[in-house]
């Protein structure tokens, strides 16, 4: 149009066009690289939990605590002796005298009965713990998929928001255009309305930084190569089917941190009756062998018993039964944390949850609604002249900042729900938590 060679000094023109090269520039890179199919959460789930770092690295420690368990219940091994007993000093004796011989003996220990299981079911129940908090790094390690999943959701659809927008800048534009051309205006509200636009795709490029920050998160986290291309995420549309009360009883059946603790007072409960047991004796069964050589003397063989005494039982076996004791005592108390943490934490996501809710239905519902309204009446009285462009610009800027809070709401309820899944040990897929399942 003639009225834009008119208005735009020639400074200003030359920044205008110098800034939207390097956006364009910009753009093609990140366009190039970046935009894919479309990203789908549950395969994403699925190839993390076969190959995320920490998951691998928590299920091999499961599975060495798992081997302990059948050497916790094995016998000692057994001890074997040879040697030789020869009489006098100046020669070798064997087959001459009645005392030189060659000596063979075997010996093991057996454990007073009921400390080999003892120490089985200890091991078991450190198992156990081991193999619950290798669940509990699982669910971590979803709800970090979760939370990266949304937040390049709600970069791009930032971008798609900041896109849309500029739209209607460009109609602030058109109208301070015709508004100058007809002599009611002003250079300035034009070039407000531009510097406004172009203040729009600087924010454009900020989502797309964000959106390669939370990609290579998401590879990392995932186990694939920080460089590898993601596509779009899914639209969503998930409701929660359980209430606060709903989710705590679900968490204290459910939660791994729950079951790690309740093995661990277990295996607490043998160790105490284990120390208990150290009050008795073992007993180690020896035979011997002698061979003496000759036909003149027979050979001799042994059978022969040793047993340990507890004689110190006042500062060992019986230190031992309350070492344990306040183990056991200490294992309860963390149980009992274990369970506050978890309400605590349930109930905070939770709420959470809730006020995103009721923030996205007042701004869907309400807010929203009425400054579209606001706007389309504001860039009327614009035209008109009743109304200055800085107020319509205001109210376009409200309404950027009101879509943008609001999916912002909508990605923070997902968020919070995924942390109440994976404080309650439960999965997206479970049928009792979500009405309707995520992509």
């Amino acid at each position: 149009m003639i009225c834009d060679r008119v208005f735009v000094p020639a400074y200003a023109v030359r920044s205008m066009v110098m800034r939207l090269g390097i956006l364009i520039f910009i753009s093609h890179i990140f366009c190039s690289t970046a935009f894919g199919g479309e990203l789908i959460l549950s395969e994403l789930i699925s190839d993390a939990l076969k190959n995320n770092p920490e998951i691998l690295a928590a299920e091999a420690r499961s599975a060495a605590s798992g081997f302990k368990v059948p050497q916790a219940g094995s016998l000692p091994d057994p001890m074997v002796m040879f040697g030789y007993q020869n009489e006098g000093w100046k020669k070798y004796t064997y087959g001459e005298m009645p005392d030189a011989q060659w000596m063979f003996t075997a010996s093991q220990m057996f454990p007073y009965p009921g400390k080999l299981g003892l120490k089985s079911e200890m091991a078991r129940q450190d198992a156990d713990s081991r193999k619950a908090m290798t669940d509990a790094v699982r669910l971590q390690v979803v709800a970090k998929i979760k939370s990266l999943y949304y937040d390049l959701f709600l970069a791009y659809k930032n971008i798609d928001l900041i896109r849309d927008r500029t739209i209607l800048f460009d109609r602030i534009e058109d109208a301070a255009v015709a508004r100058y051309a007809s002599g009611m205006g002003m250079q300035q509200e034009i070039l407000m309305a531009q510097t406004e636009k172009y203040m729009l795709l600087e924010k454009e490029e900020m989502q797309k930084q964000k959106i390669q920050s939370a990609e290579a998160m998401l590879n990392s986290t995932v186990g694939r190569d920080i460089n590898a291309p993601l596509g779009r995420p899914a639209e969503f549309s998930a409701a929660v089917s359980l209430s606060l009360e709903g989710f705590l009883g679900v968490a204290f059946q459910n939660s791994p941190e729950v079951r790690s603790k309740e093995k661990m007072i277990a295996a607490a409960e043998a160790k105490v009756s284990m120390a208990k047991r150290e009050y008795y004796p073992d007993f180690t069964i020896n035979a011997g062998y002698a061979n003496r050589g000759g036909g003149q003397f027979e050979d001799m063989w042994s059978l022969t018993t040793t047993i340990n005494i507890p004689l110190f039982y006042r500062t060992k076996q019986r230190q031992a039964v309350a070492e344990a004791e306040a183990e056991l005592l200490a294992a309860r108390y963390e149980l009992e944390a274990t369970r506050f943490m978890i309400a605590s934490g349930l109930r905070d996501n939770y709420s959470m949850y809730k006020s995103a809710e009721r923030l996205t239905e007042l701004y869907n519902s309400g807010l929203m609604p009425k400054a579209y309204q606001d706007f389309e009446s504001a860039i009327g009285g614009y035209s008109s002249g009743k109304i200055e462009a800085i107020t319509v610009i205001n109210r376009l800027k409200t309404i950027i900042d009101l879509d943008i809070a609001y999916w912002g709401q909508r990605v923070e309820m997902e968020k919070a729900l995924a942390r109440c899944e994976a404080i309650a040990g439960l999965r997206s897929e479970d049928p009792e938590v979500r009405s309707q399942g995520v992509k």
